[in-house]
């Protein structure tokens, strides 16, 4: 009997192998400006990021925005504040501009809903280890807007979609889809 599952165990481990070395990442995403025209009152709450094995992932939460969140996510030359025009140094080798249409801020109060600052790293977010990701920064949040600014290593396909109360930016590793 233990000869039998030997056996059939070597196949099993083999086609795993086959299949993760024959895995190809997906591609086709492009790298012009994705947008959605949606907009919510809910507040931006969150940012955090991802590494997955074909993509970096930064992720927007805005709990009560249900798909009703619109953005505009696009490469820019330099990212500058919306309101003042004051440039935000963003480090990389391109710079993904990310807008949502929910404020950072409590619509009734003006209190803030998102601790991030003008200029500075977004909050908890750790990019070290990542392969793509560089920087981010929080470039503020002006007449419902947020704007944040995401440093990556070379311009390289993006995708976005949003999922419920989330908006949700892929950035691939290449443009090859090779892990």
């Amino acid at each position: 009997m233990g000869a039998t599952l030997g056996t059939a165990a070597v196949p099993a481990q083999a086609t795993a192998l086959t299949t993760t070395q024959t895995t190809a990442c997906p591609t086709g995403w492009g790298s012009g400006a994705k947008t959605s025209d949606a907009g919510t009152m809910a507040s931006v709450t969150n940012v955090r990021a991802g590494r997955h094995a074909c993509f970096d992932r930064l992720v927007v939460d805005i709990p009560g925005g249900g798909k009703n969140v619109g953005y505009r996510v696009g490469y820019v030359d330099r990212l500058h504040q919306d309101g003042s025009g004051r440039p935000v140094p963003v480090a990389g080798g391109a710079v993904l501009e990310v807008r949502v249409t929910a404020p950072a801020y409590d619509p009734d109060t003006g209190e803030a809903t998102y601790p991030g600052r003008v200029g500075r790293p977004l909050p908890g977010v750790d990019l070290t280890g990542y392969r793509t990701f560089r920087d981010t920064r929080f470039a503020g949040s002006f007449e419902g807007e947020t704007q944040l600014g995401l440093g990556v290593r070379a311009r390289l396909p993006f995708r976005v979609t949003q999922v419920a109360d989330r908006v949700v930016v892929d950035v691939a590793h290449n443009w090859t889809g090779s892990r």
